[in-house]
């Protein structure tokens, strides 16, 4: 990720379900509205091959995937 303190660190955490199941969320990308965030989940979801939604800012997509977002994070030049 790039060094501007004006660009919005992502916030990528794992969280345990009911049942057992993990999903990776990604939160603190609020201002980047609706439809860029649907956008950015689209990408996730088809690179981890993996389900996934986005709920109240945040993106959530189903299983333990931390590495492959943090790395898709870091080498992407939009953000």
């Amino acid at each position: 990720m790039k060094d501007n303190p004006k660009s919005l660190r992502p916030k990528i955490r794992l969280e345990k379900r009911a049942g057992g199941k993990y999903v990776t969320v990604i939160s603190g990308l609020h201002t980047y509205g609706s439809a860029r965030l649907e956008k950015i989940a689209k990408e996730l979801k088809a690179g981890c091959g993996a389900g996934g939604t986005v709920k109240n800012c945040s993106i959530e997509i189903q299983g333990d995937h931390i590495k492959f977002i943090q790395t898709w994070f870091a080498n992407d030049p939009a953000l």
